[in-house]
């Protein structure tokens, strides 16, 4: 099992406390990203220890009645440090690995967003996986930045 990371930037017309209030709304990532839902697990909704899970698939909007149409990421954060940085470990069956969102202010109003994830899999069916993963992610931050717009 190889540790394989993917990293994605954008830069977003907005201030970094903005943005940051945005992305830690789990519950709302639904709205940007690309065939998900989300939700929070745990009776906590910020910071360390939160839960949450999102399933991604063609009908994501009727889980649990076609679950094995998608894919079930559940994960933990592990660091918090508005607005700065969120660390999240994917702990579910299948998705093993980290994921962190950083904020890095660009000027008053523009911030980049630095989204990055390393996941534990073969090599080779991470290259498989990888072109398509990239795509939603990059489609998904894109849906976000223009939340601001």
């Amino acid at each position: 099992m190889a540790n394989n990371t993917l990293a994605i930037s954008i830069s977003i017309q907005a201030s970094k406390e903005r943005v940051w209030l945005r992305i830690a709304d789990w519950k709302s990532q639904g709205d940007w990203m690309l065939q998900t839902k989300v939700w929070v697990t745990s009776d906590k909704e910020e910071g360390i220890g939160t839960s949450m899970a999102a399933f991604t698939g063609p009908f994501h909007k009727y889980y649990p009645h076609f679950k094995s149409l998608g894919l079930l990421d559940l994960m933990i954060v592990t660091s918090w440090n508005p607005p700065n940085r969120c660390d999240v470990e994917h702990v579910g069956k299948v998705l093993k690995g980290t994921g962190t969102f950083e904020l890095i202010e660009e000027s008053t109003d523009r911030t980049r967003f630095d989204w990055s994830e390393t996941i534990a899999a073969p090599r080779a069916i991470f290259l498989l996986i990888a072109p398509f993963l990239y795509a939603g992610v990059r489609i998904s931050l894109a849906r976000f930045a223009r939340t601001f717009t």
